[in-house]
């Protein structure tokens, strides 16, 4: 795929997590996805499958957040099968609390799916936020 199109695939995928559309998000993942969270947190680590990616990440953030993430790009930009975002959260807990947190998230695309994330963000407000 062209840069553009792995970047168009990019701006989509995360497009669907801002909609509420989990299914669409999956869709453009790898089955064999890996995501990778740095940091010091209770998502730190790599996670393997989307499975795992479910159970493991989106499971505890829907126990947590009332309606998901909105997540704005800022910026996007690509070389060969990577694309990395520079981008803002936007949500609420379902106690009322904002859980904004910034990202930079790298992504590898592989037969125009994601295939491999790296994300970077705020551990201190995900400790916070959903605890250790």
């Amino acid at each position: 795929m062209s840069t553009e199109a792995n970047k168009q695939l990019v701006r989509d995928t995360w497009g669907a997590v801002t909609n509420g559309d989990p299914e669409g998000f999956m869709a453009r993942l790898a089955d064999d996805v890996t995501w990778t969270f740095f940091g010091s947190h209770r998502f730190a680590g790599t996670i393997r499958g989307k499975e795992e990616l479910i159970s493991k990440l989106f499971a505890p953030l829907g126990e947590v957040l009332a309606e998901g993430i909105k997540v704005h790009i800022d910026s996007l930009t690509a070389e060969d099968d990577r694309v990395v975002i520079e981008a803002r959260g936007e949500a609420r807990t379902k106690d009322g609390r904002p859980y904004n947190n910034s990202y930079c998230i790298v992504v590898t695309v592989r037969d125009g799916k994601v295939a491999h994330v790296r994300e970077y963000l705020d551990s201190e407000l995900v400790t916070a936020v959903f605890g250790r």
